[in-house]
């Protein structure tokens, strides 16, 4: 069983993680070891932000670590939120906060496409840094729907889908999201390698 660090401060992001790594990994959080360190996001890309993380966490803990960032890409916004989607209703928002603030501000638009973008930057002080993309495209409807997931899942319809995010079981969810899809380039990569 190998073991490894997911670096991040978010329970259900590690929840969904812990759900989609195949058997064989152990997949820690921060706060079983105790490491309440906060990096702070400052690239203006997802991928410098989850390799910010990844490295940060890495050297924090002593061990191999992966971290993701995600960006929730909006046509009729000129791309926004992006990088700033967790934050992006203000520094202390809850995930209602900016579900409010993307309904207010897609009123009126009828270019509803968006892209939902997941980067998962892996840092094991063997090689490189790598990352792996997972990526799906659809729209925002103009009212939430579903209780289930976080973020901005109640809002968002996945391409030839009729149910949001919040709306799918979590396995559905897993299969066809940007997370599940950069998380099984990653696996299928850490399943690739030398034990």
């Amino acid at each position: 069983m190998q073991t490894i660090l997911f670096g991040t401060n978010n329970a259900h992001k590690l929840e969904e993680i812990r759900a989609m790594v195949l058997p064989g990994f152990h997949v820690l959080g921060l706060s079983d070891l105790g490491i309440s360190l906060d990096v702070d996001e400052t690239d203006s890309t997802l991928e410098g932000n989850a390799l910010l993380k990844a490295r940060g966490y890495a050297e924090a803990s002593g061990m191999p670590c992966f971290a993701d960032d995600t960006g929730l890409e909006v046509a009729a916004l000129n791309g926004e939120p992006g990088v700033y989607s967790a934050r992006w209703a203000g520094p202390a928002c809850s995930y209602q906060d900016n579900v409010d603030k993307m309904l207010r501000e897609m009123e009126g638009k009828t270019d509803r496409r968006a892209v939902f973008r997941t980067v998962i930057a892996w840092v094991d002080g063997q090689q490189e840094p790598r990352f792996f993309e997972g990526r799906v495209e659809g729209i925002i409807i103009p009212e939430a729907r579903g209780q289930g997931g976080f973020g901005y899942d109640p809002v968002f319809l996945p391409e030839e889908h009729s149910l949001t995010f919040a709306e799918m079981p979590a396995a559905e969810k897993h299969n066809i999201s940007h997370r599940g899809r950069a998380v099984r380039a990653f696996v299928e990569f850490l399943a690739s390698q030398p034990a």
